[in-house]
């Protein structure tokens, strides 16, 4: 959706309001209290009522919305905007476009979307043919305490470990996809930061809630996915370091291209919001052949509550 197609949409808090009524419409009121999905609309105080227990819900309760004192009208050009480009918009960008004279409500707004977007993206596991590895994003860790040495490589408190996992299958060349830089074709992809703990142990658990049983998993030869093969198809390899992006190619692909966009647009990556910085990459990236990602963004804040700060939230 090109801008001036959004503002013809949206040109003002009260089109933006009753978009997201009916996108909460269309997705079904669930009672809080007694899970009825039955309610009746109170007009004047623009809430729902269950016709059960007689709990009221607000437009923004349940909703990435909730507690927030911002307009709807913010919320739905900071979506445009995190969508509208195959980068990304920094929260001070996203201030300076709105007028906004308070720039942590905005840095919390779009942690909140981009937390959505995840969460969507968690819902569905990946199948087919797994490409499988690790990559390191430099990070900064505000509580590390100063007077402590730093690491150089792997485990640096400077570098971030992200597991990523690509569906990825053979195609065959054909006059048409000559073109291609792979014989691989790329699916959906996942990118999840680890925390808390050694990093190896941590690799088997995630794999089992992103990925179906039973597939084939290829990775380098590392001794981190050696627990990999009681659960998957596990095929590692080991790879030279020239042949890794033949081998291996679309995570590979989506670890250099994730680094340049947040290098492009960011300052500084916290370690404790890298995960969202990455959800939003990864969701424009398995929607690529979307026509409209705004309303699949809006999809996500209707149905998911926010979680940007580690903590499960419905």
């Amino acid at each position: 959706m090109k801008i001036l197609d959004f503002f013809k949409r949206f040109p003002d808090e009260e089109s933006c309001k009753q978009e997201f009524i009916q996108f909460r419409l269309n997705e079904g009121i669930k009672c809080k209290r007694c899970k009825s999905l039955d309610h009746y609309w109170k007009k004047k105080r623009e809430q729902w009522e269950c016709k059960k227990c007689g709990f009221r819900t607000t437009i923004k309760s349940g909703t990435v919305m909730e507690n927030s004192k911002l307009p709807f009208h913010y919320w739905f050009v900071a979506m445009h905007l995190l969508t509208c480009t195959k980068k990304s918009f920094s929260a001070k960008e996203i201030q300076r476009e709105l007028g906004h004279k308070r720039y942590q409500p905005i840095w919390e707004m779009a942690h909140k979307i981009r937390s959505v977007m995840g969460l969507r993206d968690d819902l569905y596991k990946l199948g087919n043919e797994i490409e499988l590895d690790d990559g390191f994003f430099e990070t900064v860790d505000i509580g590390r305490d100063m007077n402590e040495p730093l690491k150089r490589g792997r485990g640096s408190q400077r570098q971030t470990t992200v597991l990523v996992m690509a569906e990825s299958r053979e195609v065959e060349l054909t006059e048409r996809n000559k073109k291609y830089k792979y014989r691989k074709k790329l699916g959906f992809l996942k990118m999840k930061v680890i925390t808390g703990g050694f990093a190896e142990k941590l690799f088997t658990p995630i794999v089992k809630e992103s990925v179906d049983s039973g597939v084939v998993i290829k990775s380098d030869g590392s001794t981190s996915y050696s627990e990999l093969k009681t659960n998957f198809d596990h095929q590692p390899e080991i790879i030279p370091k020239k042949e890794a992006g033949k081998i291996l190619p679309w995570v590979h692909t989506a670890i250099s291209n994730a680094k340049r966009m947040l290098l492009d647009v960011h300052h500084r990556i916290d370690d404790d919001f890298l995960q969202n910085y990455l959800n939003a990459y990864i969701f424009k990236l398995n929607r690529r052949y979307f026509n409209n990602l705004f309303d699949r963004v809006l999809i996500s804040a209707v149905t998911q509550k926010w979680n940007y700060l580690g903590e499960t939230c419905g």
